[in-house]
């Protein structure tokens, strides 16, 4: 089971903005579904070939997964640059291991995860 909803949106509140600030984690920039408002997620997005996967820790409902996937498109900026992510999709936690380089670290199994997000790159942003 994904970590808890009433997780997330203290973290939305409180964790994000802060790790925004600190820089350390890939951002990820996505258009709001009804508001059309800009938001920042700051995430780790595991690079694979021609695109990132991305682990959905509370859930393939969270608001930035469901804004990817109506917009079909992100920016993701990360090691100083920032790069256009397209062609979102979910996918199930065997391809999604199957994708992953070797050494990479999957997320913990008492979360349960049997969905991520798969994007392609398209292009640089900047």
């Amino acid at each position: 089971m994904p970590m808890p909803r009433w997780w997330a949106h203290m973290n939305k509140w409180m964790f994000n903005p802060r790790e925004l600030k600190k820089g350390k984690y890939a951002v990820l920039v996505h258009v709001g579904r009804t508001s059309g408002r800009e938001y920042l997620t700051p995430l780790e997005p595991t690079p694979v070939e021609g695109g990132y996967l991305f682990v959905p820790v509370y859930g393939v409902e969270s608001d930035w997964v469901r804004n990817v996937l109506a917009a079909g498109s992100a920016r993701l900026r990360t090691g100083g640059t920032e790069v256009v992510v397209t062609n979102p999709r979910l996918i199930d936690a065997e391809a999604a291991f199957a994708l992953l380089p070797e050494g990479a670290q999957r997320p913990p199994k008492w979360l349960k995860l049997e969905q991520y997000l798969l994007t392609d790159v398209v292009e640089s942003a900047r």
